[in-house]
């Protein structure tokens, strides 16, 4: 493997620089360095929300602006902050627009703070019938749709909940390909269980304490998506404790958890948390999804990294066991080589982490 050389694969943060001075990412307000990620681009909400009365694509041929007409209840202006309210559906107009080149995708997906948050956080394009999927040469404007679940919030324009990565051509690795990988770099600290990606387990049988997770509260205040440090766990969350190494998750709550295995993703490549098979259980494992170079890489300060859990259990309650397979991380090679790694000088806020909530909490 040579993805430092390849041209197929995802790009990295200097590629992504030259997309955007090339024209192939444009915005309203520049791009700010720290929005360059080693493998993804943040995006920012616009200056207006709609509230919608149903989630939509715009479908084939067809724009997302013509299509808000159909959905709209209200428009809300965000240039001084205004609260997406718990289980209601908003549509936001981006920041950010695209002009790909013909051999160039996109997949987006929630940043890691949303995803905690159970803030389900989706991209909408013109013409997609997907969402979080931007087909090659795609020309135009980029929608967030913000779906609060458990907790209203506080935005205003610029806030980041969602992330863009491009990719060129096939970069997902084979199974075999990675089962060579975790040979010559351990990708995970226990052994690999490798059958279309990397899978991994819940953890709830804790070294230290006896607290597994969080169970979301119910009613709770707003959270002010600005405000970093800020609020006290107890306000929004009750400790999750394990009976015996089992939890019952109940229908529509929501879960903190995290995995039993330590991930490591390499220099050189990037992993996508995909969703697990429905047979194994009707439940979610997570709203956002990208891991980015370096994260859990030991010499960028991140040996040991966790991967969080965001669980939400479907149709009926759900034993979930101590070491139970829920999910598998999908790895692909980078085209090139990143400038800089998750976690080595930036503010990467989850590097070494274990059981953890998002940057909000104190």
């Amino acid at each position: 493997m040579t993805p430092a050389t390849a041209t197929a694969g995802v790009l990295p943060d200097h590629r992504i620089c030259a997309l955007a001075a090339a024209g192939a990412i444009t915005a309203d307000a520049p791009l700010s360095d720290d929005q360059i990620q080693p493998a993804s681009v943040d995006l920012r909400l616009g200056t207006v929300a709609w509230r919608i009365r149903a989630s939509f694509l715009a479908g084939a041929g067809r724009r997302v602006a013509d299509r808000i007409p159909e959905f709209e209840m209200h428009r809300i202006d965000l240039r001084d902050g205004a609260v997406l309210e718990r289980g209601c559906v908003y549509l936001v107009p981006l920041m950010e627009s695209l002009a790909l080149p013909a051999d160039l995708s996109a997949t987006a997906n929630a940043k890691s703070s949303t995803g905690r948050l159970d803030l389900l956080t989706r991209t909408i394009t013109d013409g997609g019938v997907e969402f979080d999927r931007i087909a090659p040469g795609y020309t135009g404007p980029l929608y967030a749709e913000i779906c609060p679940r458990s907790f209203s919030v506080l935005v205003r324009p610029g806030m980041r909940l969602n992330q863009i990565r491009f990719r060129r051509g096939q970069a997902a690795l084979s199974d075999t390909d990675l089962a060579a990988l975790h040979a010559a770099t351990p990708l995970v600290d226990t052994d690999p269980v490798i059958d279309g990606g990397l899978g991994f387990s819940v953890d709830l049988s804790p070294r230290d304490g006896t607290r597994v997770g969080w169970r979301a509260k119910p009613h709770s205040g707003v959270i002010d998506l600005g405000r970093l440090g800020h609020y006290d766990p107890a306000e929004f969350w009750d400790d999750l404790r394990a009976d015996r190494g089992r939890v019952i998750l109940d229908p529509g709550a929501f879960y903190i958890l995290v995995s039993r295995e330590a991930v490591t993703v390499p220099p050189g490549f990037a992993a996508e948390m995909a969703p697990y098979l429905a047979m194994v259980g009707e439940f979610r494992v997570h709203y956002a999804g990208f891991f980015d170079p370096g994260f859990g890489w030991a010499p960028a300060g991140g040996a040991g990294s966790r991967g969080v859990l965001e669980v939400r259990c479907h149709e009926a309650p759900f034993a979930l066991e101590h070491g139970q397979g829920v999910g598998r991380l999908i790895y692909e090679q980078m085209a090139a080589a990143p400038d800089r790694l998750y976690g080595a000088g930036l503010s990467s806020n989850y590097q070494g982490q274990g059981l953890k909530l998002s940057k909000h909490f104190r």
